[in-house]
């Protein structure tokens, strides 16, 4: 990298403050250099973006390079996110991620094309950026990309386009991610994958039985996302699941659970709960007593009422919620 040199500007054609500032970046001090970017920055004037810009790409100081990453985020233009893009390639650690969290506050759909260009680049970092990116900017454009993208051999790759994905809620992902929620080995993408079937207005066979398998799976964290967007859909089938997951090792399937049967009025399940009612867990007590109320079974009142002395304030307050419910219902 050579050393910088800013762009010629005709003095008399600036702001006399930004006139000022701009032989800064050219100081031999990359300390000096970088406040001037700051002070540049402050003035929002878009005439200095090429002196920017150019920090960016040029300077041979990483913290420099990384401080015309970070202010380029309050500009939105296609040669700003071209340059972004760009420093995604950057020798500096630093550098690179300081760009990738600029793209990712990007909001103009104008700017979905031009991250397309590097959403099939080799580097895997450049890719979870770009549809990182994509994945905020809601560019339904990136829906071909992101669904390539679940196939890649990166968990970190598969994750992003898996958000993409969830973003746009698109029924062809449907089968894809159900596909990925059944056999993706890592953690994470199997969560976020199960997650993203919240979206299916109707939900097909394969989309329930991907569900109810992450329900079982081995990872108490995908079974939690997966009784959480179970109570998100009206699917067949799933209440004895979720009834059994009241009983799951991990609390927070549990909770999950109760609430996800409270969404889906799941009557039946009113005993189940009501023994969550003395769990050693408060936030579990609590859930069962919101979730009898959303039943407004009149069979839990009893086991409610008892609750109603909990040593804990937030649980008798879900009690007393709950009973509310169920006796004005019954009024």
């Amino acid at each position: 990298m050579t050393d910088f040199s800013p762009l010629t500007y005709d003095p008399d054609a600036l702001d006399p403050e930004a006139a000022a500032l701009l032989p800064r970046l050219s100081d031999p001090d990359p300390v000096v250099r970088r406040i001037a970017l700051i002070d540049i920055a402050d003035l929002e004037d878009e005439a200095l973006l090429p002196a920017i810009i150019d920090a960016l790409t040029h300077d041979t100081s990483s913290e420099v390079r990384s401080e015309a990453a970070r202010v380029l985020a309050a500009w939105e233009r296609q040669e700003v996110v071209e340059a972004l893009c760009s420093a995604l390639i950057d020798q500096d650690d630093a550098v690179r991620h300081a760009a990738a969290q600029s793209l990712s506050e990007l909001k103009q759909a104008e700017s979905g094309p031009v991250l397309l260009q590097w959403v099939g680049h080799a580097l895997p970092f450049v890719q979870t950026s770009i549809l990182r990116a994509l994945r905020e900017l809601r560019y339904a454009g990136a829906f071909d990309a992101a669904l390539r993208a679940l196939a890649h051999n990166q968990a970190a790759v598969r994750l992003e386009a898996v958000g993409v994905l969830g973003w746009l809620k698109h029924a062809q992902a449907l089968a894809p991610l159900a596909a990925l929620a059944w056999h993706d080995p890592e953690i994470g993408v199997r969560r976020a994958a199960v997650g993203s079937l919240g979206f299916a207005a109707a939900p097909d066979l394969f989309v329930v039985e991907a569900l109810l398998n992450a329900l079982r799976d081995e990872a108490w964290q995908v079974r939690e996302e997966a009784a959480a967007t179970l109570g998100k859909l009206r699917t067949a089938n799933a209440s004895d699941a979720l009834i059994a997951a009241l009983a799951d090792d991990y609390w927070q399937v549990r909770l999950q659970a109760a609430r996800a049967l409270g969404k889906r009025r799941e009557v039946h399940a009113g005993s189940a709960l009501a023994a969550l009612l003395t769990h050693t867990i408060s936030n579990l007590r609590k859930e069962a007593a919101l979730a009898l109320g959303e039943l407004g079974d009149s069979s839990a009142l009893p086991a409610l009422r008892e609750a109603n002395a909990d040593r804990d304030p937030e649980v008798r307050k879900a009690v007393r919620i709950a009973l509310q419910q169920i006796e004005g219902k019954a009024a």
